[in-house]
């Protein structure tokens, strides 16, 4: 049994390709969407086919997934074939805008169902309804890489699949699923590619850094990786991993591994900052805290360290003019999907998986939204 409407999103590529139609690929900015992204690309390219534009949200401007900014930008080269990765199962309104610019549009994304599907021509979720598929924790470069193996069949060569396969590890490893059954295998496929790996962008992290094994060598890659900064519609980890000369790809790997050392500080003194904060609230059952000098992108880091430390269902948020975003954490067992979604009515929007998750809302919500959930905890 394989994911539900997978091949439906091969064939529908493979049309696109033969008639020549306008391809779109639109990438979460974190590594989950980069490497979903490039695999697809590739393996487009290895088909013949050619993509009009590639397209990453720049998370502290547009937050996150299917933007109406984003939407306005690409306008100009529909109608086209949009294709989603790692994003886009939330975006209602947003898939309606982009279909109304002639946008026909595919979302590929593992995160969990808000109650409703958008209307995309085709979706691609291992947790939708009626899809048989029996593992549900693939990350979407999981997701792609089976799609590539569709797509490819006998062109998918055994040096593309371990090429494709440290992608797929770096990924999942990045996304925090659990490293079991299928996860488990590519991890494993992966990390043993990863150390011989002829991608430039992961070859200079090999001739740079000292590592003692692969697990190690990969969390070095994805702090790096995760310290990108956008750059257009594109960003550093796209580009890095996407190059093609050695002597550019270790000048770019540098500047990274030096922006990872400056991200874990600030990291550092946020978490700092909040742990100052919940020493007078330590009889609350969540941590909710906001600011609007941290950064939405470490938000996230912040917030899983926090969430271990306390075992407390952790919400942060960059408060900005009107509205905020923000990141969640909960402790194992806990489905901070479904405790947003008790308060999806105060939410502008909310999403994610079970563990980690994030949210948007006008900030005179706020308040209200901090007492729906620890409504919704204390029960």
């Amino acid at each position: 049994m394989g994911i539900k409407n997978l091949e439906k999103a091969a064939e529908r590529i493979k049309k696109a390709i033969k008639n020549k139609e306008k391809i779109i690929l639109y990438g979460d900015a974190d590594l989950d969407g980069v490497a979903s992204l490039i695999i697809l690309k590739e393996t487009i390219k290895n088909l013949a086919g050619e993509i009009s534009a590639v397209y990453f949200p720049d998370r502290e401007k547009e937050g996150y997934g299917i933007n109406k900014q984003a939407l306005n930008y690409l306008r100009n080269i529909a109608p086209a074939l949009l294709i989603a990765l790692d994003c886009g199962i939330g975006n209602f309104e947003e898939i309606t805008v982009a279909k109304k610019l002639g946008f026909e549009v595919i979302v590929i994304d593992h995160h969990e169902i808000l109650g409703r599907l958008p209307k995309a021509q085709i979706i691609v979720d291992p947790k939708q309804k009626g899809d048989n598929y029996p593992f549900k924790n693939l990350a979407t470069a999981g997701i792609i890489f089976k799609l590539s193996e569709v797509l490819l069949k006998e062109k998918l060569t055994e040096k593309l699949r371990q090429n494709f396969l440290e992608l797929v590890a770096l990924a999942t490893i990045a996304d925090l699923m659990p490293r079991i059954e299928e996860n488990q295998i590519f991890i494993e496929e992966g990390l043993r590619s990863l150390e011989n790996s002829w991608r430039p962008g992961l070859k200079a992290f090999l001739i740079i850094e000292n590592y003692e094994n692969s697990w190690e060598l990969a969390h070095k890659i994805i702090s790096s990786l995760n310290a990108g900064d956008q750059k257009d519609c594109l960003n550093e980890a796209y580009l890095i991993l996407t190059e093609k000369d050695e002597k550019i790809a270790k000048i770019l790997a540098n500047e990274l591994l030096k922006k990872s050392v400056l991200r874990q500080m600030r990291i550092r003194e946020i978490v700092n900052e909040v742990e100052e904060r919940i020493l007078k609230r330590e009889d609350e059952v969540i941590i909710f805290e906001g600011d609007a000098n941290w950064k939405l992108v470490l938000l996230g880091p912040v917030a899983s360290r926090i969430c271990q430390g306390y075992q407390k269902p952790t919400f942060l948020f960059r408060i900005d003019n009107t509205e905020s975003q923000g990141a969640v954490r909960v402790p194992r067992g806990i489905d901070s999907v479904k405790a947003m979604a008790s308060c999806s009515e105060i939410l502008e929007t909310y999403g994610g998986h079970a563990p980690a998750s994030g949210f948007r809302i006008k900030n005179e919500n706020l308040e209200r939204f901090k007492e729906c959930l620890i409504k919704y905890f204390e029960k």
